[in-house]
């Protein structure tokens, strides 16, 4: 049994993004049963690393012990530069949440070098982890992953801290940092047709990209729902929480997710879901439970709400099955001993030489 790994993660193990929380819970889940996982700390600018913390990464990621398993988190496994990942002499399990090639707002210079950076990188890796079905059929389709590298590692859940009881008017709850991925702009455009309705809306997030979170609060205010809708930014656990026991719809106008770890925190508050039909949020929302839309549609995610508001029968039999599901759903440590079995197994492998580095051409990386 692997009785030692190591974990390298860039910045704050504490960010508010589902990806940071998804691997601090990891890191400590791995150490609760019984693996002792070393905590590696990276500088805070991955996936957009300077050529210094590239060499300074590597200098660190060269410390780590062979005869144990490398953790990548997936900012630092699909941004390192392929040439210095191979430099790397522990065994490396990477971990990717969704290919960062399949971000918003690249230019596609930018994402060509991280689609073909990425790809070379998952030739150096003896296993890697995601989070869902949907990202392991990207690597296997589009980047060439072979089926027997990639393991589902599910992300867990917390028991509720308490009852969900709702209010007066009904609160439509969205939870995502403030990203043009997370779709924020098009729940304000559905949200200005549901007008004649009753109900009130939060958007809790912290804000991520500066331009994009600056424009909320003005698109808010243009489209008149300054009186109804509260942009929160990032909140503690214990305020996110009252509004979750407060909630009757959780509402979140995807883009696109690799998994999205909300949505399975609002089937265990049991709360219906209005979204979109993309990435795998149709694999991650069962169907007796949620209305999913194509993104990027405001009308129909304002169709799709207003059903849920306005139809009270239906939203009691979408909690119900919110309720079943969110039940159902597997615990942090479930993830960690999905993990641990990888992690035994690149343990447990007779060493062999990677195969040569080829350089692909890959132009270097726009900032």
């Amino acid at each position: 049994m692997s009785s030692q790994a190591a974990f390298a993660i860039p910045g704050d193990l504490d960010t508010v993004t589902g990806g940071y929380l998804y691997e601090k819970r990891l890191l400590l889940g791995l150490r609760e049963i019984g693996v002792d996982t070393a905590h590696v700390e990276l500088a805070a600018s991955f996936p957009d690393p300077s050529d210094e913390e590239v060499d300074a990464a590597l200098a660190t990621l060269q410390q780590v012990d062979p005869r144990h398993p490398l953790i990548l988190d997936g900012f630092v496994f699909g941004a390192m530069p392929t040439a210095a990942l191979a430099r790397v002499r522990a065994p490396i399990v990477g971990v990717v949440h969704h290919p960062l090639a399949h971000e918003e707002g690249l230019t596609p210079e930018r994402r060509e070098y991280l689609f073909t950076n990425e790809r070379d990188n998952l030739r150096l890796a003896a296993a890697v982890l995601v989070p869902s079905p949907h990202t392991a059929r990207i690597l296997i389709d589009e980047y060439g992953a072979h089926p027997s590298m990639i393991t589902v590692a599910r992300p867990g859940t917390d028991p509720v801290p308490g009852a969900r009881r709702d209010t007066e008017p009904p609160l439509i709850l969205s939870v995502g940092i403030q990203h043009p991925r997370k779709g924020h702009d098009v729940l304000l455009r559905a949200l200005a047709r549901l007008t004649d309705l009753d109900w009130r809306a939060e958007i809790v997030g912290t804000p991520w990209d500066e331009e994009y979170a600056a424009a909320l609060p003005r698109l808010r205010d243009d489209l008149g729902l300054a009186e109804r809708v509260h942009l929160a930014g990032g909140i503690g656990d214990a305020a996110l929480d009252k509004l979750w026991a407060q909630a009757s719809v959780f509402a979140l106008a995807t883009r696109y997710e690799g998994y999205g770890l909300v949505f399975d925190e609002a089937l265990a508050w049991g709360l219906p879901i209005v979204s979109c039909r993309t990435g795998a949020v149709p694999e991650t929302v069962p169907a007796d439970a949620g209305m999913l839309v194509p993104p990027g549609d405001p009308e129909a995610f304002a169709a799709a709400l207003r059903s849920v508001l306005a139809d009270h029968d239906q939203r009691e039999r979408m909690t119900r099955a919110a309720r079943a599901a969110g039940a159902a759903l597997p615990s942090w440590l479930d993830t960690a001993r999905t993990a641990q079995r990888v992690l035994d197994s690149v343990t447990r492998r007779s060493p062999t030489p990677r195969p040569p580095f080829i350089d692909t051409g890959a132009a270097k990386p726009e900032h």
